[in-house]
């Protein structure tokens, strides 16, 4: 029995660690979920801005996107496009379209955090008082580029768009649907519920404004998968957390191509997993000790693993729950059933808001199954299966 009594222990404790990130994730869905009315941003002053891009092969879609930008830029703005490594016609496209281009080859050090490095050191010849960055497929929303750059500006601290990533045309697969999915959750509901509670969100890798000073304390050349999520915590601890901005909003195509869209999502959940052990644990010890409340939440809220993740970790110390409970010990399955209830209820309240235009009530049902199809990627990470970057492929 003593043994029993040290698994149920074992579990109960495991309970209520996963409780901490549902009941952060709970939280964020519910202050997000709650109607209120978004208060136009007020007049600012118009600062000297230029937009960032970082571009790895983008030759087929980077004309439209630089046609976008320069639409929303006045004649004194800047547009650099850091043409990454490219084995394709990307800087010439740039060019014709009006843009400045740099060209930057490094076969050993690949990864947007070093094209970003090589274009801030090149705008520092002649700093403006602020830096968009923005990928090299996106699109942003009329009146989107002022609105962050003038509020970056104003508090001195990055600000982060709305950053949607729109789904295929036609009617997506389960899988593709509930990607999609999630993204609204992490990208908009969630930063929204921390916008509500008057705390900072993370920065989301595009769609960013930042005043140029804060270039000054941040490590673009991390090389981390999960730049932007690493960037955001590092900037949080110098005083200089993200604010979200939801009348502001860039979109982006969720790629069409299968293997695509599977590689970004590869790249996203091994960057992010790899900040949770890595740099989240000492975040949150940093911020209890210097009372640091805008690293707290963003720390908390990087602690929230991928939604399927955190589903399949649920289920399995539910099973482990029930197996003890046959002998009489009750207390994990009773954290077990907290957390899953809490969980579900989240879940539903973000599929009412903000999921009920593209995944459907039998595609919902059909969950448990997409849980499963990720088991070998999160194996593959666990047996610590690098994961290089490589641009995904996107038709």
């Amino acid at each position: 029995m003593a043994i029993l009594d040290l698994i149920a222990f074992a579990l109960s404790i495991a309970g209520l660690i996963l409780l901490v990130p549902v009941a952060v994730l709970a939280i964020e869905i519910v202050a997000g979920a709650i109607p209120r009315r978004i208060a136009a941003p007020a007049a600012t002053a118009v600062p000297s801005l230029a937009v960032l891009m970082p571009a790895h092969d983008e030759a087929l879609g980077i004309g439209e996107t630089l046609r976008n930008v320069l639409s929303e830029m006045s004649p004194r703005d800047r547009l650099l496009v850091v043409a990454d490594n490219c084995t394709d016609a990307t800087a010439d496209v740039a060019q014709s379209a009006g843009a400045e281009v740099i060209r930057r080859v490094d076969l050993d050090r690949r990864g947007k955090s070093y094209a970003l490095d090589f274009g801030i050191r090149h705008l520092s010849q002649a700093p403006p008082d602020v830096v968009v960055i923005l990928d090299a497929d996106c699109r942003l929303d009329r009146g989107s580029l002022h609105t962050i750059s003038a509020r970056a500006f104003e508090i001195e601290r990055p600000v982060q768009a709305h950053y949607e990533l729109l789904a295929p045309p036609g009617t997506p697969s389960t899988g593709r649907a509930i990607a999609v999915f999630a993204a609204k959750v992490k990208n908009y509901l969630r930063p929204l519920g921390l916008y509500r509670l008057g705390l900072p969100c993370q920065l989301a890798g595009t769609g960013m404004a930042f005043p140029w000073q804060a270039f000054a304390k941040a490590d673009l050349k991390s090389g981390e998968l999960a730049e932007d999520l690493v960037l955001g915590l590092d900037l949080a601890r110098r005083g200089l957390a993200a604010e979200f901005s939801p009348r502001a909003r860039v979109t982006s195509p969720f790629p069409a191509n299968a293997e695509g869209a599977q590689t970004q999502r590869a790249r996203w959940e091994t960057g992010h997993l790899s900040t949770i052990s890595g740099h989240v644990p000492g975040h949150i010890v940093e911020a209890l000790r210097t009372g640091n409340v805008a690293l707290l939440a963003l720390a908390l809220d990087a602690a929230v693993p991928p939604l399927a993740l955190q589903a399949m970790a649920l289920m399995a110390l539910l099973a482990l729950s029930l197996l003890v409970a046959v002998w009489g010990l009750y207390v994990p399955l009773a954290v077990a059933g907290l957390a899953i209830a809490l969980f579900g209820m989240a879940i539903v309240l973000a599929w009412y808001c903000v999921g009920r235009d593209n995944i459907t009530l039998s595609q919902l049902a059909r969950v448990p199954a997409y849980i499963v199809s990720k088991i070998p990627l999160y194996s593959q990470i666990l047996r610590g299966k690098r994961i290089s970057w490589i641009r995904s492929k996107r038709d």
